[in-house]
């Protein structure tokens, strides 16, 4: 699991955005962390400690100088365990403290002690939100290191509209994930990712497009994020998610994909081909032709561009390049052929013949090929074969 042998202290303030914590410690404990909670004494009003003692296992941490403690030093042990401070949701009141230097309980003294990478997001309502008292405190703590989460906008719970809403639970988590989940080895690398199926316009109705859903390449994007990246996602029309804290280019025929990677693959010091493009358009939109055969007729077509290819021939030194293959037989054979012809160092062929491989599937089962060897993986989430892709990749890289 991502967070297996991590320890994330949730700092829980009175804001009615309290409640949404549970969820947070709740999808944390399922990723196998370990989470401790302290809260203000306002926050209890909103939400027991109970329930987050439930929910970590832990006992939650209200007063200063509660005798019932599991460590020697409350504040400073566990501050030293920390691996990341999440501060939500995060009052007014104590970010003007923690801004100020003042601890005048458990949480302010905590996060004071705590050397971990620290990230508070507020939630408040909109004109406190806004006032420049509260906003010069947040430029001050991020100057200190802190990280903040903008908050978002929407109704409030005193039913005022505007910026004030703290953000989904998942957001918060996703915070968590991209600074404690993996190793930074990807670090000052730039990745631009292709993932999804283009569509090739027939008429005004139809179209011509692929089964494929994106899964293994928003899993690429997310993984390479994860690692360090800066990542660049070049995206068909898919029902999925944005991956969180990627640059996102949506695009929808093959050429909008072709043009978006020609602008910017050069940049990128590794490029995977992850998308099913669409090998063919209709030479001409099908309109007319539909009229005057009572909507009986053939359609005639041309290949899109080769994406891979030109990129491979016009890569330029130390850029490494992935793509994928999907084959319906003979498929390391074909997949061989090209990684030759496209001019590529890798290719992942795509086993369709096996049970929970190929489009649709959260699982995948694949053949990472290059020049040098060729490396199996057996059935896994499309989670672990992104990352196990990335692997392969960074030891061919050097």
């Amino acid at each position: 699991m991502l967070l297996k042998g991590k320890t994330v202290v949730l700092g829980v303030t009175g804001s009615i955005a309290a409640y949404k914590m549970a969820k947070v410690a709740s999808m944390l404990v399922k990723m196998e962390c370990d989470v401790h909670v302290i809260m203000t004494e306002n926050a209890t009003h909103f939400i027991t400690p109970i329930t987050f003692e439930t929910l970590t296992g832990n006992k939650c941490l209200v007063d200063t100088f509660d005798r019932n403690f599991q460590f020697h030093v409350t504040h400073v042990s566990l501050a030293k365990k920390a691996d990341l401070f999440l501060i939500a949701p995060a009052s007014a009141n104590v970010i003007g403290k923690l801004a100020c230097g003042i601890a005048d309980d458990m949480l302010t003294t905590t996060v004071m002690a705590c050397t971990a990478k620290k990230i508070i997001a507020p939630a408040m309502n909109t004109n406190m939100y806004h006032n420049p008292i509260v906003q010069d405190n947040l430029k001050k703590l991020s100057s200190y290191g802190f990280e903040v989460v903008q908050p978002e906008s929407g109704l409030l719970a005193c039913r005022d509209v505007g910026d004030g809403k703290m953000p989904k639970e998942e957001v918060l988590v996703s915070y968590v994930l991209r600074e404690i989940a993996c190793e930074k080895d990807l670090a000052g690398q730039k990745v631009i990712i292709t993932a999804g199926p283009t569509q090739e316009s027939i008429d005004p109705v139809r179209y011509i497009t692929n089964h494929s859903t994106g899964k293994m390449g928003y899993e690429l994007a997310k993984a390479a994020m994860l690692r360090g990246a800066e990542v660049t996602l070049v995206s068909g029309v898919t029902a999925l998610e944005k991956p969180p804290f990627v640059n996102f280019i949506q695009v929808k025929s093959a050429g909008d994909m072709f043009e978006a990677m020609r602008e910017r693959f050069l940049e990128n010091d590794i490029i995977i081909k992850s998308a099913a493009v669409a090998d063919y358009k209709p030479k001409t939109v099908a309109d007319d032709k539909m009229k005057k055969n009572d909507g009986n007729m053939s359609i005639e077509l041309d290949r899109t561009q080769d994406i891979l290819k030109y990129m491979g021939e016009h890569r330029r030194e130390g850029q490494f390049f992935c793509g994928f293959s999907m084959e319906t037989q003979n498929m390391l054979e074909n997949s061989r052929v090209k990684l030759e012809k496209k001019n590529i160092d890798m290719i992942v062929a795509n086993n369709l013949k096996v049970a929970g491989s190929g489009f649709g599937t959260d699982t995948n089962v694949v053949t990472m090929i290059s020049k040098e060897e060729e490396v199996q993986l057996e059935l896994l989430t499309k989670e672990m074969v992104a990352h196990k892709i990335i692997d392969e990749i960074l030891k061919r890289k050097g």
